[in-house]
């Protein structure tokens, strides 16, 4: 659905019946999957002291991170109880060709909640148990699969529902107290052409899209990961909502919810920003952007920007 925007209007934007009845629908599953996550038995990180390479949302070069990469070392522990129902070694005679994962092992945690546990070695145990629990070794923290670095990658996959969940709201993020850093926002028109709006303030009437650049820099990060959420308001009104928690398998596309499910790819593609609204109709005159960025811990980063259109 497009979004029109036009910023003489101090009311702000109404939202059609279609859209609205799509937001309450989003929000009220996400509500029944927070209600229910909170039922089960509370999980954990797999290696609580390893430090967080890429996580959940990350652009990596156009494309989402769909787990958690993490550099450690030692054992790599389940998150909690489940049932092994898939593994995969590279020392496999039947693996023809060598996986991204590398080592991996699939757990049914319950409801559907598979638990992808890669990139490590197999645990020295010959015969894997079929029941494990939170003190099972699952594999050891090395190098295998498409990386350089020792580590491990952690997923969740939602049988029922053909979604990633960001594991964050699963087992929970890492504490910390620093809000996450706005790097740059930027406004792409129609001929593909990018204003930063750190150095300019007049644009041209016309049709644009809004790209954000952010990045979460936590005490238990080696580097700097995606925040959690991103809105951007003009004049006060929302015009892009975009949540980092899960990505849909749709017909083979991944769908991430933005005001909406929209292709990951065209959220990506602004690689290393987000687009976080599109299809925006900015008229003659002043408005205001507002950006608001937000990491697991709630800590919360703004940036204003006031634009003079020609």
């Amino acid at each position: 659905m497009l979004l029109y925007v036009l910023p003489s209007l101090r009311k702000g934007r109404l939202l059609e019946k279609d859209d609205l009845l799509k937001r309450t629908i989003y929000f009220f599953t996400l509500f029944l999957f927070l209600f229910s996550s909170m039922l089960m038995s509370a999980m954990d990180q797999p290696a609580p002291d390893a430090k967080i390479l890429k996580n959940f949302g990350t652009n990596d070069r156009g494309q989402p991170v769909l787990g958690e990469s993490f550099a450690a070392a030692g054992n790599i522990f389940a998150a909690d109880s489940g049932e092994i129902f898939f593994s995969v070694s590279e020392g496999d005679a039947a693996q023809s060709f060598a996986s991204p994962l590398g080592d991996w092992i699939a757990v049914d945690h319950g409801e559907g909640l598979i638990g992808i546990y890669a990139r490590g070695k197999e645990s020295e145990v010959s015969e894997k148990p079929k029941k494990v629990g939170k003190d099972t070794v699952m594999a050891r923290a090395e190098k295998s699969g498409w990386t350089d670095s020792e580590g491990f990658y952690f997923s969740f996959y939602d049988r029922k529902e053909r979604r990633w969940i960001n594991p964050a709201m699963i087992v929970g993020a890492m504490l910390d107290t620093i809000a996450p850093a706005i790097q740059s926002v930027k406004l792409r028109g129609e001929n593909g052409q990018t204003i930063a709006l750190e150095s300019t303030r007049v644009i041209k009437q016309g049709r644009y899209a809004i790209e954000v650049e952010a990045a979460d820099r936590s005490e238990s990060a080696a580097n700097a990961t995606a925040p959690y959420r991103i809105i951007c308001s003009l004049n006060g009104a929302e015009v892009g909502i975009l949540a980092l928690e899960t990505l849909s398998a749709r017909d083979g596309v991944l769908m991430m919810y933005r005001n909406g499910l929209v292709p990951a790819s065209r959220i990506y593609a602004p690689y290393p920003a987000l687009e976080v609204a599109s299809d925006l109709w900015f008229t003659r005159g002043m408005l205001s952007l507002d950006v608001i960025v937000q990491d697991y811990n709630k800590n919360t980063r703004n940036a204003g920007y006031r634009i003079f259109v020609e």
